[in-house]
């Protein structure tokens, strides 16, 4: 089969549209039988997944991956028994069920599943851990040996243990940080806080100290977790949690709110799920060593701009990594700092980013995005019955420069069995 021919998922429409038709018999019928003379499900090493059971697995077992399929779809087929090869990779490796399950769940059988995690393209490989999808689908190589590396990887333990307490002084204050002075590893809170640490560990970093390391830290007869911001970007302060270590969607909730912060630091390695989250971006670009203005967006926008963060998403790029943006904005790194608007069609200048201090200006530049004032302006010029036209207006007839993050969004054909995604 040419390579072309698998570099691409089976939508949920198709099936929709065709049912069990003619045509849709047609279309899929050889594939389907040709390959299912090479896969025979009940011998498959990955667990087939039914609502019947579906929560009290969720309920039971840390990692969960799955598999969303659907028979009548060639890709769906192809990829069956490259994953229950290395289901029965990982089983070898990691025999206890409660640690981890390579599931597949059939969505024209069980669709009650799919529908539950939105599936609309076959095949779908999602990761559950302790019950939690996580937002990121699994973008990497299709094939036994990586699904194997990537479980692997997954079960890692993500936090990093301190032997003497002088070394929590040199945890990089870039990041978001919880820190753990326990008694030993052996506790229920210990367990509780590695489940939560294994769930966020790609927005948070997480360090434990036991035993004389954090004495001095914590009662003889409880342990503490403790928030500590990103010194460098944030005017957060530290904090302790109060609530019941060992339940873990208290632990996880008050975690989770700490870990990701209002205003986020976008990359190459994160800009596809921030994309897919639809919100418009507002962002400084800055130079990497400029602390002070990134302090000042922050506390910018936890003073003035809360009641957006439904609305918006606050953002800081390195601008020497963030090169081709501000070229399109007709800026280059010597213009730095710059504040932008991306809306995902056009991107919009603010003036003056030395003015974002000055109470309301940007939340008028935000309000003048969501009226269409700012696209309207860009193409129209002024608004004739307004004396405070939005600044950065250009001369009627002229367009905005077209959204560069929207091109860091996912691919339509994005589902592949031959290479790496990205």
């Amino acid at each position: 089969m040419p390579p072309e021919s698998i570099s691409h998922s089976c939508k949920l429409k198709v099936k929709r549209k065709y049912g069990t038709s003619t045509l849709a018999k047609f279309s899929f019928g050889f594939a389907y039988l040709f390959l299912i003379s090479f896969h025979n499900p009940t011998d498959s090493g990955a667990v087939e997944l039914e609502s019947s059971s579906f929560d009290e697995l969720l309920s039971n077992t840390e990692l969960i991956f799955i598999n969303f399929y659907a028979d009548w779809c060639r890709f769906s087929n192809l990829l069956a028994p490259i994953f229950d090869e290395a289901a029965d990779k990982v089983t070898a490796e990691f025999p206890d069920k409660a640690k981890v399950v390579l599931g597949r769940v059939d969505c024209d059988r069980q669709s009650s599943i799919s529908s539950r995690y939105k599936i609309t393209k076959y095949p779908t490989l999602k990761l559950i851990r302790n019950g939690l999808p996580l937002k990121k689908e699994y973008r990497g190589q299709r094939s036994a040996e990586a699904f194997f590396e990537f479980i692997k990887k997954q079960l890692e333990n993500p936090i990093h243990e301190f032997k003497h307490l002088r070394e929590v002084l040199n945890i990089d204050e870039t990041k978001r940080v919880f820190i753990g002075y326990m008694s030993n590893n052996e506790s229920k809170t210990y367990d509780t806080f590695r489940r939560v640490a294994t769930n966020l560990k790609d927005e948070c970093a997480f360090y434990v100290g036991f035993g004389e390391a954090s004495r001095t830290m914590h009662p003889p007869d409880s342990d503490i977790i403790a928030f500590r911001p990103d010194r460098s970007r944030s005017v957060e302060l530290d904090e302790t949690f109060q609530g019941h270590a060992e339940s873990f969607d208290e632990l996880f909730g008050w975690i989770q709110a700490k870990c990701v912060p209002i205003v986020r630091e976008i990359t190459f390695e994160n800009a596809e799920e921030l994309t897919e989250e639809g919100l418009p971006f507002l962002i400084l670009f800055h130079n990497p060593d400029d602390v002070e203005n990134v302090r000042k967006f922050n506390q910018l926008v936890t003073e003035e701009l809360m009641d957006e963060k439904q609305n918006v998403n606050f953002l800081t790029a390195d601008g020497k990594k963030f090169a081709h943006p501000l070229h399109h904005l007709g800026k280059s790194e010597k213009d730095l700092p710059i504040i932008a608007i991306d809306s995902f069609r056009h991107m919009y200048l603010f003036p003056d980013a030395s003015q974002m201090t000055e109470p309301g200006k940007i939340k008028q530049f935000i309000a003048a995005l969501h009226s269409g004032k700012l696209h309207r302006e860009f193409h129209y010029g002024p608004d004739p019955t307004d004396s405070t036209a939005s600044p950065n207006v250009k001369p009627k007839g002229t367009s905005p420069p077209e959204s560069t993050f929207k091109k860091l969004a996912p691919s339509n054909n994005r589902y592949t069995l031959l290479r790496d995604e990205l």
